[in-house]
């Protein structure tokens, strides 16, 4: 090896090693460690180190198994981001590697039909296959469909909600048995971060009149209405800024992390954590744990912290 490939490739590993190390301890998540042999409930499953497929094989373990919350014959609603026509090194949408593990490990319990879709920012169709996620669903044997018609919505009442009282909810969410939320973190110029919440914004017809009357209070009205029976967060690799339209591949950051919880406020406040703010710095977060949607006092939550 030259002078100069050998600088180069010192230069990467040494870059790699600070992420890593960085991460090693999960910032924020160390609180209230489970004990060895614990049967206590597992609150949130925290891992990095991996590849996408294989740190999600590991977490569902941890928590149980995808038998836990896939039956046999049921069907099932996997909900990614994939609102951007973006390749997937822009980490705008969920990781499709992801996505695809997701879907197998659901028919591998016995799930009768796993769909996903999204009601999608830019064209549905150049969304659906230039994040690759396309492909991943049918590799995996899910099924795609459309969230680009309003006849595939229909008008539910928010019961819990303040001022999101009524919502056009995709059909898919409400006819499916099981509810599984997969959105990847990334930074959001209105919403601070995008994360399990605000992932919901893709569940509904119109998402302008949560830009038009308080985002923050929209966004946690609507956790309020069906709770996922599983939140799954990619934090592979993760857009640290101009998000959500104007990123680059620059803005990209390589956690190689994954969280797990059917808590949506517990996992934003982690992943908030993991992206280097507080929780409180998210409006959302502290409205949904006010308004008893789950709770984002890390603290108080068992957290099993795993390394590839």
């Amino acid at each position: 090896m030259d002078r100069r490939k050998f600088l180069k490739s010192a230069l990467g590993v040494g870059v790699l090693a600070g992420t890593v190390g960085k991460l090693g301890n999960f910032p924020g998540l160390s609180a209230k460690p489970l004990k060895k042999n614990s049967d206590e409930k597992i609150d949130l499953v925290a891992i990095r180190g991996g590849e996408p497929e294989v740190m999600f094989d590991k977490a569902i373990e941890k928590l149980g198994g995808m038998g836990k919350f896939v039956k046999s014959g049921q069907t099932v609603c996997v909900k990614p981001n994939i609102g951007w026509d973006k390749s997937a090194d822009y980490a705008a949408n969920t990781n499709p590697k992801l996505v695809k593990r997701v879907i197998e490990k659901c028919l591998e319990a016995g799930a009768k039909e796993v769909y996903v879709f999204d009601h999608t920012c830019d064209e549905w169709k150049r969304c659906y296959e230039n994040s690759g996620i396309e492909a991943a669903v049918n590799e995996a044997g899910g099924t795609l469909v459309p969230g680009n018609e309003e006849k595939y919505y229909r008008e539910v009442k928010v019961p819990g909600g303040k001022r999101l009282k009524t919502a056009k909810v995709h059909e898919r969410i409400l006819d499916s048995d099981v509810f599984i939320n997969l959105p990847v973190l990334k930074s959001h110029g209105g919403a601070r971060l995008t994360i399990s919440m605000k992932n919901l914004m893709g569940i509904v017809w119109d998402r302008g009149f949560w830009h038009r009357n308080d985002l923050h209070q929209c966004i946690a009205d609507m956790a309020t209405f069906r709770k996922p029976d599983l939140n799954i967060v990619d934090c592979y690799g993760v857009m640290m800024k101009n998000g959500p339209r104007g990123v680059s591949v620059k803005d990209v950051k390589m956690y190689k992390s994954l969280l797990i919880s059917q808590d949506m406020v517990a996992i934003d406040a982690a992943a908030a954590k993991l992206f280097g703010m507080e929780p409180d710095d998210v409006s959302y977060i502290s409205i949904a744990h006010d308004m008893k949607v789950g709770n984002k006092k890390l603290d108080e939550l068992n957290i099993s912290r795993l390394k590839v």
